[in-house]
């Protein structure tokens, strides 16, 4: 039997049982069972060598943004409206084959966007190359689920579990639980709040399901047995999701309004072009790039090329300002002034920790080198040897 076919009795298992008390401890165990075949099936086959064929691109500009979607959305029209770049679009579906890049210029940055081909339930088990397309998006920043907003909101959720049945968590937060496993010295179990969902007996079965006999277990949130499968796990990746709901030119004004107002949703039109600014806008602000421009001492700020830093992409401090602009210059730091949101008077003095906002501005004072001689009257102009035992004798005077 192979790993699919398990996963799928496993789930017609789960679907039999009911959910009660009695049966909360076998359910969990079959959570367990089922996250461990489908990261198995998401590994290579073994004996298989090289890399399969993929879709992958280079990473290019300050962020990347990837469009997933069933066939014929709109995927393709709305790559073209944004970029520019021409992507083929038809009336017939699977137009896209391949993964087609394009490039946003927004506020001063470059956002890579990437058209991927359409996917269809079972892409997680490998149907349409699903598997290559989801692989794409886990490396994107954020992810624009195109939909259609004439079809039935079925297609969402279909999407949505695709892309969990891999390991993305499409806009939730890691699970507070610290978990660390240990040589010696059984499991350790413990909770900073009350617990509805798990309690001991539970989470040594799922443990114990994963042959993991001594580790360390903290729970520092209310989380439930699928949050606590995942820290185990620990391949997963957890992700902003736009939901961009196309074609609101073909259904009412009710419809429309209803769709509007789900969170983390946007309504667009790529045929009549409407409210693809909006669309940008609500791009802008899931990326939560923040853009900081320098000011050599003594001269006016340099508005033209800004430094784009994100707390997804290693921080926003003063240091990892620093160390993108040169990996060197964090050593030669006095402290820097900083003008903008983030500083309470202008300038501020500000050290290495200190975190920066969108469009703030920085100038960088560096250590000055350090003198060998004294200062003021000890300071030595001599350049002999420091040492009287070092110093060349006079020659003896003539009588």
């Amino acid at each position: 039997m192979g790993i699919i076919e398990r996963i799928k009795e496993i789930e017609a298992e789960m679907a039999r049982t009911q959910k009660n008390k009695a049966t909360e401890y076998h359910l969990g165990q079959l959570k367990a069972k089922i996250a461990k075949l489908r990261t198995q099936l998401l590994e290579p086959p073994k004996g298989s060598s090289g890399a399969g064929e993929g879709f992958e691109v280079t990473k290019y500009g300050h962020g990347r943004v990837a469009l997933i979607g069933f066939p014929s959305v709109g995927k393709s029209t709305l790559l073209t409206m944004l970029t520019g770049t021409q992507s083929e679009a038809a009336a017939y579906e699977f137009t896209t084959l391949t993964c087609i890049p394009g490039i946003i210029h927004y506020n001063g940055t470059k956002i890579q966007l990437l058209d991927l081909p359409g996917i269809i339930e079972g892409a997680s088990e490998g149907k349409g190359r699903g598997r290559q397309v989801i692989a794409v998006s886990k490396s994107s920043d954020i992810v624009l689920m195109v939909l259609d907003a004439s079809k039935s909101e079925g297609h969402r959720q279909i999407l949505t579990k695709e892309l969990e049945a891999v390991g993305l968590r499409l806009n939730k937060k890691p699970p507070q639980i610290y978990f660390k496993k240990k040589k010696t010295g059984g499991i350790s179990f413990n909770s900073t709040v009350q617990l509805t969902h798990v309690d001991e007996k539970l989470c040594y079965q799922i443990l114990h399901e994963y042959k993991i006999h001594n580790a360390e277990l903290l729970f520092r949130e209310d989380a439930t047995v699928d949050d606590l499968i995942d820290v185990i796990e620990g391949n997963r990746k957890y992700m902003k999701c736009i939901y961009v709901y196309n074609k609101i030119d073909v259904v009412g004004i009710d419809d429309v309004d209803r769709l509007a107002r789900q969170p983390n949703s946007i309504v667009i039109s790529c045929n009549l072009k409407l409210n693809l600014d909006r669309l940008l806008a609500k791009m802008w602000e899931a990326m939560g790039l923040v853009r900081v421009y320098t000011k050599p001492q003594g001269q006016q700020p340099d508005f033209g090329d800004p430094v784009v830093l994100s707390s997804d992409r290693g921080g926003c401090s003063v240091e990892d300002f620093c160390n993108q602009i040169h990996r060197s210059l964090v050593k030669e730091v006095k402290y820097v002034l900083v003008w903008g949101a983030s500083a309470r008077h202008s300038p501020q003095h500000c050290g290495l920790s200190h975190v920066l906002h969108d469009e703030d501005v920085v100038q960088i004072v560096k250590k000055k080198e350090k003198e060998s001689e004294g200062r003021g009257r000890f300071k030595s102009h001599t350049t002999g040897p420091d040492r009287i035992a070092d110093r060349v004798k006079k020659a003896p005077l003539k009588n």
